[in-house]
């Protein structure tokens, strides 16, 4: 039976798969193993922050009316009782023509209303005390951090769908989360295809290749966040690549495979969907490199057949995959932010399709700027190694000139938009 491709636009192969995506189940992990993770429901502060009112600087805490006379010509000096450091607190009460020296974050003595920095000042001992001098006026409530300055009790601090990265982690450590609430990550098989595959630590043989689409795609669902399941890699065979694929059903959320998607004789993605009783999403999109990229829907899982060509099989994950897996762990932002940048190369060649440039992405100037990672071939590997953006040119031009501004889709971007356009 001959496969009938009908290419669809790169936008509505997105809404296709975008359909899909379910899991959200929620879970609760510790502090320490939260990073990466997203929030499952709405953080509220339990706390005012700062809790106490405390010195955001080394420095002397004082009655700001002592210093009422105080000038460079005209110097006071105050007698120091002692000093408070962070995580202590001073149990007597500062007077008039009394300092108390404070560190970084200690609590305010009772009675003083002001910090001066220790920059400003000189101690001095005098019959066996000490004393600070201070050659201006300082105002009630300088240097001081008051209590809720930052944060109040019962704010909303974090919003459900948030990815908890170092920042968030503060805040939630500041709070006392010490147990976080999360949604369990999607886990996604890998599947590599195609019987000229050698493992990495397989020495070359000839017509042989090692496969590199099966790790990279380990890697780049990594990279967004899911659980990666290695299947490994099988032979061009229908029963050995259905084998795989019904064995990915059972233990995983989504389903990659690499290769088999084309229409050549040992090319079997379509008849294992075909077995399997998968409802084809698309075969072909108008894009290069990728135009073979497929899915399929079991279930309600997905199925992603990618390209056998590693920069063809990087784009279509990212484009496709990398969405429906983060909207899956609950972000309500799981698209690839775009920004505008200044291409930096020509690109002359006329193409029907869409195409997206393995980039990478500069600032200069206050100006951004996109070019190649490297030769743009959809069986190249060397450009994706220094990739940090796919650079977008629109198809139906006649190509685009250095000095144009185009989309630019970040890579490593994990804010993400709610929006694909």
């Amino acid at each position: 039976m001959t496969l009938m491709r009908k290419p669809i636009p790169v936008a509505e192969a997105v809404q296709r798969v975008m359909q899909f995506p379910r899991l959200k189940e929620a879970e609760a992990v510790k502090l320490e193993e939260s990073t990466g993770r997203v929030l499952a429901q709405d953080i509220y502060t339990t706390h005012p922050v700062p809790w106490f009112t405390r010195s955001p600087y080394d420095g002397y805490a004082i009655c700001a009316a002592s210093t009422e006379q105080a000038g460079e010509g005209s110097p006071v000096w105050l007698q120091v009782l002692g000093t408070v450091a962070a995580g202590d607190v001073w149990r007597g009460c500062v007077e008039r023509g009394q300092a108390v020296k404070i560190m970084t974050g200690g609590a305010m003595p009772d009675g003083a209303d002001a910090v001066i920095m220790r920059e400003l000042t000189r101690e001095e001992e005098r019959d066996g005390a000490l004393y600070v001098q201070i050659k201006r006026k300082v105002k009630t409530g300088e240097n001081i951090s008051r209590i809720g300055e930052d944060m109040e009790e019962g704010e909303l601090l974090l919003r459900q769908g948030t990815m908890i990265n170092a920042g968030t982690v503060a805040q939630l450590a500041t709070f006392g989360y010490a147990e976080v609430p999360v949604f369990r990550k999607p886990v996604v098989a890998v599947i590599a295809t195609g019987s000229e595959l050698l493992d990495p630590s397989e020495p070359l043989a000839p017509g042989k290749i090692r496969n590199s689409n099966g790790y990279m795609l380990l890697s780049q669902v990594l990279r967004s966040g899911a659980e990666p399941l290695y299947i490994g890699k099988v032979q061009d065979t229908l029963g050995e690549t259905l084998a795989a694929v019904k064995k990915a059903l059972e233990q995983a959320d989504l389903v990659l495979t690499t290769g088999g998607v084309s229409v050549g004789d040992f090319d079997y993605i379509p008849a294992v969907y075909q077995e399997l009783g998968a409802q084809p999403l698309f075969n072909k999109i108008g894009m290069r490199p990728g135009s073979v990229t497929s899915a399929a829907e079991r279930n309600g899982k997905l199925l992603f057949g990618l390209s056998g060509n590693p920069s063809a099989c990087y784009v279509g994950f990212e484009l496709f995959a990398r969405p429906v897996i983060r909207a899956m762990m609950g972000m309500k932002r799981p698209y690839s932010q775009r920004v505008q940048a200044e291409l930096q190369e020509d690109f002359t060649k006329p193409n029907p399709f869409d195409r997206f440039v393995r980039g990478k992405l500069s600032f200069s100037g206050g100006r951004l700027y996109a070019a190649p990672s490297g030769k743009d071939k959809s069986n190249i590997v060397s450009s994706l190694a220094e990739a940090n953006c796919l650079i977008v040119l629109p198809g139906g031009t006649r190509g685009w000139e250095a000095g144009s501004m185009v989309d630019v889709l970040l890579l490593d971007d994990q804010e993400g938009t709610g929006q694909w356009r």
